[in-house]
């Protein structure tokens, strides 16, 4: 038997214990919480003995890959934070069109070791989003319309339970863990130490189109994106931001989005042919253009800015655009100064699903990112309140949420089939037992 590494506890209240709290997080605005000690694991085994001292210590695990949980869940009272963002090894088979990779792998970190061998995997939208979070939670990636939610390309884990010991999981072998592992998000049942993945060809082109129309042209192109969005290919993402401050102009406004993956550029303009059926009345409106998937990246995170707070949550929907328009129309009136934004994604799923965790989606998606700076600590209160009232004013019209976005510690709202929320309750019952780890920070739990 291998002798247990010496790991490092930083204690609460010790020095530099607050640094390493805050570096869990992307998100500047942290709960008022703070974890007995933390842990900084370097590799699978430190994971494991962090466990079996948390059981010694009868302490509860928190756990941290990439940080983006805009909730930051991870951030538990008490117990012990385990911090797994320096398992980020990768290794890729391109004959098998396989990859094992650690839960603290960046998205974009793989997507630029895979577009050297010419392969792919719906990595997320966001720069720095760690593989862990991402793919527990199901995984809503670039090109995830054609190849599934990325949680559906994960082909086995390897994972550390709930008495520190390393298991591994698949169809085959611990079935009902493999299960949980692709869409319970922060409410699995153990600490994923490995991911393994199914890669796929990259596409041969990519390419995008961008358009910018004024704030009182909101109406007319909600409605067209409304009516287009369940024809529009599978291949292609539609979405639209609307902000008081456009990257692309300075101004307020709305941006609509189209990101196109095809085999060929003439496959891919044939595929975006619907935005000429746009509304008339656009500020402007960018050739078609081929971009590689880190640009697109870069394009996506000029909305999101290092070192703001945030407030964020989201919703489900397939509402009439009659019936949205009020709540909208709301949502717009009282939108705080950038870069705090709206976005609307069309999603209408057209793909038979896994057998997994994840179980609930729609035809579109919205979300509301509040966000404000440090130097304006006074827009906290306001940005706060329109998130809120935003999502009560949708909330008549939502048939639930995402992980990726959730805000469950304020709110309770489905992100699973209740069915699925049930077993996934059993699996809990037999493989955790004791409540090791936690789960998701609800208000009803």
């Amino acid at each position: 038997m291998a002798p247990t590494p010496t790991i490092e506890l930083i204690h609460r209240g010790s020095e530099g214990y607050e640094e390493a709290r805050r570096a869990t997080c992307r998100n500047r605005h942290l709960p008022d919480r703070y974890a007995e000690v933390i842990v900084q694991a370097t590799n699978e085994a430190e994971a494991a003995a962090a466990i079996r001292l948390a059981a010694e210590n009868d302490w509860r695990v928190a756990i941290r890959s990439g940080g983006h949980s805009f909730s930051c869940n991870h951030i538990r009272e008490g117990g012990m934070l385990l911090d797994l963002s320096r398992l980020n090894d990768v290794e890729i088979d391109g004959a098998a069109m396989t990859a094992a990779v650690g839960p603290g792998c960046r998205s974009d970190e793989l997507d630029a070791l895979l577009a050297e061998r010419d392969l792919f995997f719906p990595v997320g939208h966001c720069q720095g989003v760690g593989l862990g979070g991402y793919l527990l939670q199901g995984g809503f990636g670039w090109n995830s319309r054609t190849l599934g939610m990325a949680c559906e390309s994960v082909l086995a884990i390897d994972y550390v339970d709930a008495d520190g010991e390393v298991r591994h999981a698949s169809p085959e072998e611990n079935a009902d863990v493999y299960w949980a592992a692709r869409g319970s998000g922060p409410g699995f049942v153990g600490a994923i130490t490995r991911y393994h993945l199914r890669l796929y060809p990259r596409p041969a082109f990519i390419g995008s189109r961008l358009g910018v129309y004024p704030l009182e042209k909101f109406e007319e192109v909600f409605r067209w994106v409304k009516e287009v969005g369940p024809t529009v290919s599978q291949h292609v993402e539609l979405m639209w931001v609307v902000t008081r401050r456009l990257p692309i102009t300075g101004e307020p406004g709305m941006m609509v989005i189209v990101a196109v993956f095809a085999d060929s550029e003439e496959e891919a303009r044939q595929e975006v042919s619907f935005v000429d059926s746009r509304p008339d009345g656009a500020t402007m409106f960018l050739p078609f253009t081929e971009m590689s998937l880190a640009e697109l990246t870069a394009e996506t995170m000029s909305n999101y800015p290092e070192d703001h707070n945030h407030v964020v949550d989201n919703t489900w929907t397939h509402a009439t655009a009659d019936e949205l328009l009020p709540a909208m129309r709301g949502i717009l009136e009282d939108l705080p100064p950038a870069p705090s934004h709206f976005i609307w994604l069309n999603w209408s799923p057209k793909t038979q699903r896994s057998e997994m965790a994840f179980s609930l989606e729609d035809e579109f998606y919205t979300a509301q990112y509040g966000l404000w700076s440090e130097d304006d600590e006074h827009l906290e209160e306001p940005v706060t309140a329109w998130v809120n009232a935003g999502i009560a004013a949708l909330a008549p019209h939502s048939s639930g949420i995402q992980l990726a976005d959730e805000n469950l510690a304020r709110r309770d709202a489905p992100f699973m089939a209740e069915a699925n929320r049930a077993r996934l309750e059993s699996i809990r019952q037999e493989r955790d037992p004791g409540r090791r780890f936690h789960t998701y920070g609800s208000v009803a739990d």
